[in-house]
C-alpha cells in the first residue's frame, strides 16, 4: 500500500476510535514526511526515530485554528524532538498512554497519562517520547492567553506566562481544566464526524475562554500569586455601568471579559464588584436580564411568534437550558407563557 493511499483512507477503515479521526492530516512511516507536516502545524524541528524505521508510524489528526487547537499525534515508536525556539504559542502535551520527558536546559520533567508537559514559550526545549505513547496536544496562541490574563488582572501583561513544566492531572484544579479540554475535544470531534468544516460559534469561543481561565488559575505560573490575591471590587458607578452595558447588549454573546474590557477593569474586579454591590455574579445577572426580557416578549407575542425565535432574540443559544432556566425562574414553561 502506498503512503498516499494510506493517507487517504477514511476514518472508518483506518482508526475509528482515535481522537479527532475526522480531521486526519497524516498517516506515514516516513520520518521526513512526518517532520514536514507536523512542522507546518507547529514549528520547525528535528525529529529522530530512536528505534529506526522498525516501529515508526506517525498518525496526526487535528485542526489548527487561530486561538486554540487540539491535535492527536502518535509516532508509534520512540522519538526525540528538538523544536526551534518560537514565541507565538503555548503547548500542553498530554500522553494518552506510555510516557515522555520534557527537557529545558538542566530541568527535566517526566510525564505520562497521569500528567502533562508544558514547554516554555520563549526558550528552547527537547521532548523524548517513549514507545507507544500517543499524545493529545493542545496549542494555544500566546496572544489569546495573554489577552485572557490581561482581562483577569486589569493591566497589561509585560512578561510571558511561564508555567511549571510538569502538570499534575490528579490536582483538583487541573482535573477541572481537563474536563473543559474534553468538552472542547467532543465538540471538535462532533464537527469531524458530521463532515462539517470547523467553525468558531459563540459557544465554542466561550468554551475556549473557560479553558484559558482555568489553565491560568490551575497550573502554577509566574502570575499565580497575583491571580490568587483577593480582588478589590470595582466601585459602584463602574458596576452600574457594567449592568447598563449588559442590559443594552443582552442579545449578544457577551463574555465576562467583554464586559470587563468595556468598563475598564479586570475580570476579578468585576466579579468582586458584582458580589459586593449586587450580591450576584456578572453572568447570573446577565441571565436574569435575558430571562425577564424573554418573559416580556412571550407575554406580548402574537400567534405567529415561536419560543425559539424569542429565546434567540434575547441572547439564549441553548434552547434546552433556556427552557429549564425559565421554568425554574417563573414556575412555568416558555410555551405556556406564549399561549396566554
Amino acid at each position: 500500500m502506498t503512503e498516499s493511499t494510506t493517507e487517504s483512507m477514511t476514518e472508518s477503515t483506518l482508526c475509528p476510535r482515535l481522537p479527532l479521526a475526522g480531521f486526519q492530516r497524516l498517516h506515514t512511516r516516513d520520518p521526513e514526511r512526518a517532520r514536514d507536516v507536523v512542522s507546518e502545524a507547529f514549528c520547525p524541528h528535528r525529529l529522530t526515530a530512536l528505534d529506526g524505521p522498525r516501529r515508526f508510524e506517525t498518525r496526526f489528526h487535528g485542526t489548527v485554528r487561530s486561538r486554540v487547537s487540539l491535535c492527536y499525534l502518535d509516532y508509534g515508536g520512540p522519538v526525540h524532538i528538538a523544536p526551534e525556539e518560537q514565541a507565538t504559542f503555548y503547548l500542553v502535551l498530554m500522553p494518552l498512554a506510555g510516557h515522555a520527558r520534557l527537557g529545558v536546559g538542566r530541568d527535566q520533567a517526566g510525564y505520562d497519562a497521569t500528567a502533562a508537559g508544558v514547554p516554555p514559550v520563549d526558550r528552547g526545549y527537547t521532548i523524548r517520547v517513549g514507545d507507544a505513547s500517543p499524545h493529545l496536544v493542545l496549542r494555544v496562541s500566546r496572544s489569546a492567553l495573554e489577552d485572557q490574563l490581561r482581562s483577569f488582572l486589569g493591566h497589561p501583561v509585560t512578561e510571558p506566562v511561564r508555567f511549571r513544566l510538569h502538570m499534575d492531572m490528579k490536582d483538583p484544579a487541573v482535573r477541572s481544566w481537563r474536563r473543559v479540554v474534553d468538552l472542547l475535544l467532543d465538540d471538535i470531534d462532533d464537527i469531524g464526524h458530521r463532515g462539517r468544516p470547523a467553525a468558531e460559534p459563540p459557544a465554542m469561543r466561550r468554551l475556549e475562554e473557560l479553558l484559558l481561565s482555568r489553565w491560568l488559575l490551575g497550573q502554577p505560573n509566574n502570575y499565580s500569586a497575583e491571580l490568587h490575591e483577593p480582588a478589590r471590587g470595582g466601585p459602584p458607578q463602574v458596576i452600574r455601568a457594567a449592568a447598563e452595558y449588559m442590559a443594552a447588549h443582552a442579545s449578544e454573546q457577551l463574555a465576562v471579559a467583554d464586559i470587563a474590557d468595556h468598563v475598564g477593569i479586570g475580570i476579578r474586579a468585576l466579579q468582586a464588584g458584582f458580589r459586593e454591590h449586587l450580591r450576584t455574579t456578572p453572568m447570573t445577572h446577565l441571565n436574569e436580564v435575558r430571562l425577564r426580557r424573554a418573559r416580556r416578549e412571550l407575554l406580548a407575542a402574537d400567534r405567529t411568534s415561536t419560543v425559539t425565535e424569542i429565546a434567540l432574540r434575547c441572547g439564549f443559544q441553548h434552547l434546552g437550558h433556556f427552557s429549564v432556566g425559565y421554568h425554574r425562574r417563573f414556575g412555568e414553561r416558555p410555551s405556556t407563557t406564549l399561549r396566554r
